[in-house]
């Protein structure tokens, strides 16, 4: 019996792309381990590990954290995942450390994201919150009851600073210029496979169906009707 070959992936997308989404649909189908810079990040900083107090200090600084700290950080847990199937979330963000991760690992597919950004600027300056609760409301797809008062409460309803119309302006703007040369190198190596849509539920179906090329699908129940 021949062993497919693992998987190494790596996800790619704007903030409010749906990013979080798609790969929670890839993890439950394909059954693979996800790596997010993001959550790797606060957890280190949550056990005050050397590599998390480190990065605190840039952030709280409101400096970009440093190239050779985030790669140490993603290299590290890597080398644990070696037997696995893996998705990359977060990481690379520059051309640095894609090309220190090539010396580590072979990247087979990079997916993108493609979704325009004035569909996420509404997407992500709809989003208000119940700050108390957590609760969190979207005036597009889950609006309250009454504008701008929680449905269970009655207490006013606020917009993070984060999902302002400026603030998300700036974020897009910066992801861009972050990112935009990490896709190039990729798709001069021939691994860059782009999904465009304004919807995550319509691009869904064209990433599910390009995974099956390389992986099967773990819940074959739901396969069907791939969600």
């Amino acid at each position: 019996m021949v062993v497919p070959p693992l998987l190494r992936a790596v996800i790619m997308g704007p903030p409010g792309s749906g990013k979080g989404t798609v790969s929670a649909r890839i993890i439950k189908h394909f059954g693979v381990k996800h790596l997010s810079s993001g959550d790797l990040l606060r957890d280190n900083m949550q056990k005050k590990t050397e590599v998390g107090i480190l990065a605190k200090s840039y952030i709280d600084q409101g400096q970009l954290i440093p190239d050779h700290i985030m790669t140490q950080l993603m290299l590290n847990e890597i080398k644990g995942l070696d037997q696995y199937n893996w998705l990359l979330d977060g990481f690379p963000r520059t051309v640095a450390q894609a090309e220190a991760l090539d010396k580590e690992c072979h990247i087979d597919t990079v997916i993108n994201l493609d979704v325009p950004f004035e569909t996420i600027k509404c997407r992500l300056t709809a989003r208000w919150i119940h700050p108390a609760s957590g609760r969190v409301y979207n005036l597009e797809f889950s609006p309250p009851k009454v504008q701008g008062i929680d449905d269970i409460t009655g207490e006013q309803l606020v917009q993070r600073d984060d999902d302002k119309p400026e603030t998300v302006s700036k974020r897009l703007q910066a992801y861009d210029a972050q990112t935009k040369p990490v896709l190039e190198y990729y798709r001069k190596k021939g691994l860059l496979k782009s999904f465009s849509g304004t919807e995550t539920n319509k691009i869904w179906p064209h990433i599910y169906a390009f995974l099956q090329t390389k992986l099967p699908d773990m819940s074959q129940k739901d396969a069907a009707n791939p969600r």
